[in-house]
């Protein structure tokens, strides 16, 4: 389901990119390094900047970089894109995403800046269930074999407790999609909380406040560069993309 024909877009986009990237390696933040000579971070908002129902996008960054953006980043800035300075946790640069979105956007996307490969489809399938009234969140089931290992001291050479069913295992990525009030609801409810820890993705928000979310089934493409190796990845996926 898309917005209805002849309405303004609705849709706001809050982009995580203010990590700090050391398992990447030395050198700049890895959201700025070049894949194919392409920052990543712009390779991740093109889909979104691009999308006929996406009206405004927020980047999260670290605050440093928010006051002096790279120059690519600092030109394209402007009335839909806007920057803000993250935080120390992810819940910390989504909430400053979240307060400076436009007031009266329907639908929320909330996307890594480490995942440069997100397709359309995944994006449209995700608003189309967050329009539905669920919370929506790319995902793909886990084909590995999965283990457990033991509680106690940390090992050089972990010790297997079991091997864990896959069959209900799915690995969570993002755009992570929901109705703007909802996602504002479960992170009022986040706030209020006095303890927990600090939720992994905005799903695991939306779960604990009791809001339905459901999985969209989406391309291992859509992977998220991590380390130096990744990037090697990368390099060999952008050749092949679009």
């Amino acid at each position: 389901m898309s917005s209805p024909v002849g309405s303004p877009p609705d849709v706001g986009v809050v982009l995580v990119a203010a990590g700090a990237g050391v398992r990447a390696g030395p050198g700049e933040p890895k959201q700025f390094r070049p894949i194919l000579g392409v920052p990543m971070l712009l390779r991740a908002l093109r889909p979104f900047t691009g999308h006929p129902e996406v009206r405004h996008v927020i980047v999260a960054l670290p605050p440093v970089y928010c006051e002096r953006p790279p120059e690519w980043l600092g030109k394209i800035r402007g009335e839909r894109l806007g920057l803000v300075a993250g935080g120390a946790q992810r819940v910390d640069s989504v909430r400053a995403g979240l307060d400076a979105l436009a007031d009266d956007l329907a639908v929320v996307l909330v996307h890594d800046a480490a995942r440069p490969f997100v397709s359309r489809g995944t994006i449209d399938a995700v608003i189309a269930r967050a329009r539905a009234g669920v919370g929506a969140v790319a995902a793909v089931p886990a084909s590995d074999t999965l283990k457990e290992v033991g509680q106690g001291p940390v090992r050089a050479t972990p010790r297997i407790a079991r091997t864990v069913d896959r069959e209900r295992i799915w690995r969570a990525q993002t755009p992570q999609g929901f109705p703007r009030q909802m996602l504002l609801a479960a992170y009022a409810q986040l706030a209020a909380a006095a303890n927990g820890g600090a939720p992994s993705d905005d799903a695991e928000v939306c779960e604990r406040a009791g809001f339905p979310v459901e999985l969209i089934p989406d391309s291992p493409y859509n992977v998220k560069i991590t380390t130096a190796d990744d990037f090697r990845i990368a390099e060999a996926l952008a050749r092949e993309w679009r």
